[in-house]
C-alpha cells in the first residue's frame, strides 16, 4: 500500500491504523511505503528527522517512512505522477493519506479516498484478496 502522509493533518490518526494492518499482514508478505508530502495545507512542515521522530514516536510505526516528496504539482514524484495520470486509476490526490493498494506483479489494484480509514471492511477484504494471489 502506497500512501501520501502528513503529521499535522485531521487524517493523521490514520497512522495507528496503518500500523495495525501492517502489524497483521506483514508476515504474509504485506508493505505498507508512506511518503510524508507537504502539499496540501501545509501540514507537514518539518524536515525528514522531524518527520520520522514524529512518527516514529507519537504512533510507534514500523512500516517505511520515506523522505518527503511531492504528489501534486509541476514538482510532482515520478511516482506520483504514474499513479495520478498512469495508473488504473487516474486522477489528483486529494488531500494527506489517499492510497493506493498494489498487488504482488506492482499492479495498482485500488484506490481509496482519504478518509478511508485502513481498517475499512472494503480495504481489508481487498488486501486479504491481493495477499492470497500467488
Amino acid at each position: 500500500m502506497l500512501v501520501n502522509t502528513a503529521s499535522f493533518c485531521g487524517n493523521t490518526p490514520q497512522y495507528t491504523d496503518l500500523e495495525k494492518i501492517y502489524e497483521k499482514y506483514r508476515e504474509k508478505g504485506f508493505e505498507i511505503l508512506a511518503f510524508p508530502a507537504n502539499n496540501f495545507g501545509q501540514q507537514e512542515p518539518g524536515t525528514n528527522a522531524e518527520i520520522k521522530d514524529f512518527c516514529y514516536t507519537k504512533y510507534s510505526l514500523s512500516f517505511p517512512l520515506f523522505g518527503k516528496i511531492s504528489v501534486k504539482g509541476a514538482d510532482k514524484h515520478p511516482l506520483y505522477r504514474y499513479l495520478t495520470e498512469q495508473s488504473p486509476f487516474p486522477g489528483e490526490v486529494e488531500w494527506n493519506f489517499q492510497k493506493y493498494l498494489v498487488d504482488r506483479s506492482g499492479k495498482v489494484v485500488a484506490r481509496y479516498h482519504h478518509r478511508t480509514k485502513p481498517s475499512a471492511p472494503d480495504v481489508v477484504r481487498d488486501v486479504e484478496r491481493v495477499l492470497a494471489a500467488r
